[in-house]
């Protein structure tokens, strides 16, 4: 039994706190007294009241424990790394901090640190699987398409957050990018939008986000590469009219002398349109495709994920999902079974065949399971 640290109560992070709670010592820590008090009911799980952007109060609450796991809001996500890495703990990471992660590599292996980040439903798996077939075929075309929708479409957006709004605008109006013939192609959020149908979803509307983050990088031998965020069809428009009409700026207006920001006013809002309500019905849908060539034959392997809210222990799908694999990324720091020392996106840890067959097996004992098919 180790001793971990949890940094963030939401959705995610509790998900986590109750699925390690089961074989560890956890402790969980957030500014939000409501979120600590409702994750304490029923668990054996530790609770620690605390601004967790308080460097040293942080270096402070951190210091006894065998792991850390910060599922802390992205722009609190690379301070807070950059903190446990000085303070010389392995820790996994599914802030999704906008910034390249990549550069705190050398403190950590200074620091004789395992860091694996963005270990997430998306990104995390698709890493994890291309980081797999790239070691085993020369793979010529790479893309992902994701997304987290609730059961019931609701006017006017038909959309849930499963997190901040904050962080769900940040992915609609930050570039995308994506790399054809080897070339980085940049180009605006929510661009090239295509319909596809899916089994058990319907008709779903695909367009460019910026999810690839490290694997442009740390991939680069594969010419092509793309992801895509999925919603149901309109739900785009309504968010591009938002945007062109400023509600998305980050500049202050005067509204009889206030200062409004628009981005600050407009998350406010949106926050109750699209809070995710206790044991509402919603499901995680995804699809990864990888094509290439293996023993001179071309073959395109598929995995497709289609998982619903678990109303035994009352857990979105979006936090199973996303937290079940950030927590089979703590097990292979906690059983040994990834050393290295450094930091890792779940590319670089999914290139091992047995972490890749470790992760796909936590979390089917889980019931979050990758339907494989090879075409």
């Amino acid at each position: 039994m180790k001793n971990i640290i949890i940094l963030g109560a939401g959705m995610v992070g509790s998900a986590m706190a109750i699925d390690l709670s089961k074989k560890h010592q956890v402790t969980s820590a957030d500014i939000n007294k409501e979120a600590l008090s409702a994750l304490k009911k029923g668990h054996k799980i530790k609770t620690i009241h605390q601004d967790l952007s308080d460097k040293k109060e942080l270096a402070k609450i951190i210091k006894n424990y065998d792991l850390v796991i910060s599922a802390v809001p992205g722009f609190m996500g690379f301070e807070t790394v950059k903190t446990i890495i000085g303070c010389k703990k392995n820790l996994v990471d599914i802030s999704f901090l906008p910034e390249d992660i990549l550069p705190l590599d050398t403190l950590a292996k200074k620091n004789n640190v395992t860091a694996i980040t963005d270990m997430g439903v998306a990104p995390g798996m698709p890493n994890v699987i291309i980081g797999y077939y790239n070691e085993r075929m020369t793979v010529t075309d790479f893309e992902y398409m994701v997304g987290g929708l609730p059961k019931v479409r609701t006017f006017p957006f038909e959309y849930k957050a499963p997190f901040s709004p904050v962080d769900v605008i940040e992915e609609y109006t930050r570039p995308a990018r994506y790399v054809k013939n080897f070339k980085m192609i940049v180009k605006p959020a929510m661009s090239d939008p295509e319909l596809i149908d899916f089994e058990k979803a319907g008709t779903l509307e695909a367009f460019n986000t910026d999810g690839l983050r490290s694997l442009i990088y740390t991939v680069s031998n594969i010419p092509n590469m793309k992801e895509k965020t999925l919603r149901y069809p309109g739900h785009i428009r309504l968010i591009q009219a938002l945007n062109a009409a400023g509600f998305f700026g980050h500049e202050p207006i005067h509204i009889k002398n206030n200062k409004i920001v628009p981005f600050e006013f407009t998350t406010k809002l949106l926050f109750k349109q699209w809070k995710l309500q206790p044991e509402e019905p919603e499901f995680t849908i995804m699809r990864v495709k990888v094509t290439g060539v293996e023993k001179k034959k071309k073959k395109t392997i598929v995995y497709d994920l289609y998982d619903e809210y678990d109303p035994k222990e009352k857990i979105s799908s979006m936090a199973r999902t996303t937290g079940f694999t950030g927590t089979a990324g703590a097990e292979l720091i906690l059983q040994g079974k990834f050393k290295q020392k450094g930091v890792f996106p779940p590319e670089r840890v999914g290139k091992d065949a047995a972490c890749f067959k470790f992760i796909l097996d936590y979390l089917k004992q889980r019931n979050v399971i990758y339907k494989k098919t090879e075409i």
